[in-house]
């Protein structure tokens, strides 16, 4: 996502002069004290423990798990469904549980908090109890997910080999890459399609100046990092948080810097009128559905009479654009009766910066997981058995099930198909539903020119409708490893943005800062690198990050994340996040939350129908290689190839190479002019010779196929430069059909079109 929001209303507090720097691990020493250092202590500790002390710790564990998200004195509707009818009635035991093992595993997040050691602190009395807690909880993705080296992208080495259902997932950002991860954990097979030849989507780290600055010109801000899950990813990567200082000084159009009586007059005001708004749709009731919030508080603030003066209005209106930033959105199209549903979820804690950029997360996501860039999916087609997706250029990838992670502008954009269509509902949900924009002009200067002890500064407009034009700048001299300084553009202005050159926006942006600084004798030098983002007009997002607009409401992003075909299509991303939407922690939630409901769906299916196991195999069935390579797209000695696309000389067209060896590692040439029955009048050894000899196998690329093809007729030295020069591993058939099962699929597939192709052209003929 574009900038996450610091919050839906930012504070802007006096701070302490010294900068902080915050490290998430510090929220958990009071956990430490009473968890003890070490399991085994733990372990002696609650032996020990008196009645006073247990409730207390009991009190503790509690509040961390309401902190996570969990009730504090009743169960999930998750919870109910697995725990025995007496359980459930009386769940006291089983919440006391539950909250004790999410407290131990955020203690030390970074290694695996399996049921034995839970079952050391808890009465054998609940051992029932523990095995249920904890399995949903791992499940789930409330405990045991991450990226040390203790949660790698595979399934732990004691987990029993099941059958495994196959899945597609769709988009390699936040959402995407968590739920990949998590389902390769739980030992079903992966594979992930991306548009971009980058990880991350809506999240987008840039190195500038030189490569030495680490740039955000998408998501940014860690918002709330009590219970944060990009917290607990920070920590196991052990990557520092610098914390967002509370000071925003504000300065106006001509460099004076707005004073403190009028700054802290507007800024009661501003939340006055948004408490006033609250009341105002509870009178009207149904009738608020219809109107929005940009309505609703002018309307207040003429009938209060606030901001009258020119200076009051200006102050007023950046407070307006810091409300359009947070939701991305104008405040005209916001809805008034549900704008702030999600704020009753909100992360507690500091608002942080990532140290080095959040692509460090990604870049960790992605490590042992599977994903093919440069995939732009434009065909879902979905049902009883299973999926198939065609991507452009012809290219079809089929499995059991699909995971869709796209942003909700790209599926208001209509450039997917999905057959069937989706569901009236889920299409409501997508045209109802708000998507906006926040665009960033990004600077690297040589140095610091600005106030070191503050992270954001604000600047007024005269103009209201260019009110959120460069209302708001970031520093990330603290993270970032550069002079960086990052300016906002949101509400209207970020639309407009889109259509002007960068060369005049960064003069824009310039003359903004000389005309803040030049009259302080701060001189402001020319950047050495800028960039300017353009976030609309990108195919692959087609916007920000959602909110609730005009006639929609928290219901349709519940819709939006509802599955379809019978549990064969499901979605994530921000957009299908109630609780949490248009942030990145909301994203990878969501595709934590998918990849549970994808392993229910792959689990009821193999338990209720045997035979799915081996119809939906995640490996080709028997004998499909063979049938692959019966008419090769090309072929020259003990080489073969065939590929996925409908135009196989393309040389980024992906496909599979079987190399015929013998035990003398390489037979000689084929004979080209034996054909027909000739064939039979082979020498009897070279006949012996031809039955004995055994296959190898490779992904390849046409290009480098026509790389083999120019090195000359010896097969041995073609070997040696596939081996050594492109680092190509050759695979056995077991291997081969395991991890290469999408793309021979994909192959089977082309080669059905291309015949369905040809039988059109001779009928026609």
């Amino acid at each position: 996502m574009s900038t996450s929001p610091p919050s839906r209303r930012p504070p802007r507090r006096a701070a302490s002069a010294r900068a902080a720097s915050y490290d998430e691990s510090l929220v958990d020493n009071a956990l430490q004290a009473y968890l003890g250092n070490s399991p085994s202590r733990r372990i002696r500790r609650l032996r020990r423990l008196s009645p006073e002390e247990r409730q207390k710790e009991t009190e503790t564990e509690a509040l961390i798990a309401l902190s996570l998200g969990f009730p504090i004195d009743e169960l999930l509707p998750a919870e109910e469904a697995i725990l025995a009818a007496s359980d459930a009635a009386a769940p006291n035991d089983y919440i006391v549980v539950r909250n004790h093992i999410l407290a131990s595993w955020r203690a030390d997040p970074r290694v695996p908090l399996p049921r034995a050691r839970v079952l050391e602190t808890v009465a054998a009395t609940y051992d029932h109890l523990v095995a249920a807690a904890h399995g949903f909880l791992s499940r789930e993705g409330h405990v045991n997910f991450g990226v040390s080296a203790a949660f790698p992208a595979s399934p732990p080495p004691d987990a029993p080999e099941v059958p495994a259902a196959s899945v597609i997932v769709i988009g390699a950002g936040l959402a995407g890459l968590a739920a990949a991860r998590q389902l390769l954990r739980f030992g079903l097979r992966v594979l992930v399609l991306e548009g971009r030849a980058r990880p991350g989507g809506r999240v987008y780290t840039s190195r500038l100046g030189g490569g030495q600055a680490a740039v955000e010109l998408g998501g940014s801000v860690i918002t709330g990092i009590h219970a944060n899950p990009l917290g607990v990813l920070a920590r196991q990567l052990g990557i520092p948080l610098h914390k967002v200082r509370d000071r925003c000084p504000l300065y106006h159009p001509d460099g004076r810097t707005v004073g403190t009586r009028l700054d802290r007059v507007i800024d009661l005001a501003f939340n006055t009128l948004l408490d006033h708004a609250t009341r105002l749709r509870e009178a009207l009731k149904e009738a608020a559905e219809g109107i929005s919030l940009g309505e609703g508080i002018e309307r207040l603030r003429r009938l209060y009479s606030v901001a009258k003066s020119e200076e009051e209005r200006e102050v007023l209106d950046w407070h307006l654009a810091n409300l359009e930033f947070s939701n991305a959105g104008c405040l005209s199209e916001l809805s008034l009766a549900h704008w702030d549903q999600d704020d009753q979820f909100e992360m507690g804690g500091d608002h942080c910066f990532l140290a080095g950029g959040n692509s460090r997360l990604i870049h960790a996501l992605c490590d042992g997981v599977p994903v093919l860039y440069e995939k732009t999916v434009k065909r879902i087609e979905h049902g009883e058995d299973g999926v198939s997706i065609t991507v452009e250029g012809g290219q079809v990838f089929q499995a059991d099930m699909a995971l869709c992670t796209v942003p909700l502008g790209v599926l208001k954009s209509g450039s997917i198909e999905f057959d069937p269509v989706l569901p009236k509902n889920k299409l409501g949900a997508i045209q109802r539903l708000g998507f906006g924009l926040l665009n960033k002009v990004a600077m690297v200067f040589p140095s610091v020119f600005w106030d070191e002890d503050i992270d954001t500064f604000g600047c007024l407009n005269k103009e209201s409708s260019k009110r959120g034009e460069f209302f708001l700048f970031y520093s990330y001299h603290t993270v970032s490893g550069g002079a960086v300084l990052i300016a906002l553009v949101a509400g209207e202005a970020a639309l407009e943005f889109e259509k002007v050159d960068p060369v005049v926006t960064l003069h824009r942006v310039l003359a903004i800062l000389r005309g803040i600084y030049g009259p302080k004798g701060v001189t402001v030098p020319d950047p050495i690198q800028s960039a300017c983002t353009r976030w609309g007009s990108d195919p692959f997002c087609c916007g920000s990050y959602s909110h609730i607009r005009v006639g929609s409401s928290g219901t349709d992003y519940d819709i939006l994340a509802e599955s379809v075909s019978d549990d064969h299509l499901f979605f994530a991303g921000e957009a299908t996040n109630r609780a949490y939407p248009a942030t990145m922690h909301g994203a990878l939630l969501s595709g934590l939350r998918e990849a549970s409901r994808i392993l229910r769906a792959s689990e009821s299916r193999v338990n209720s129908d045997p035979k799915y196991a081996l119809q939906r195999s995640p490996r080709p069935t028997d004998g499909i290689l063979e049938d692959l390579f019966t008419e090769p797209d090309l072929e020259f000695g003990r080489f073969s190839f065939v590929f996925s696309s409908m135009t196989p000389d393309d040389p980024q067209s992906l496909g599979l190479l079987r190399i015929t060896l013998d035990e003398h590692l390489l037979l000689g040439p084929r004979r080209p002019d034996l054909a027909g029955d000739q064939k039979d009048q082979e020498p009897a050894a070279e006949k012996a010779a031809n039955q004995e000899a055994f296959h190898l196998y490779a992904a390849i690329s046409r290009e480098q196929a026509d790389q083999l093809q120019r090195a000359g007729d010896d097969d041995q030295a073609r070997l040696g430069l596939l081996c050594k020069d492109l680092s190509i591993k050759l695979m056995g058939y077991d291997s081969t059909c395991d991890a290469d099962n999408s793309l021979i699929l994909s192959i089977v597939s082309t080669q059905k079109a291309r015949k369905r192709l040809q039988s059109a052209k001779k009928f026609r003929s």
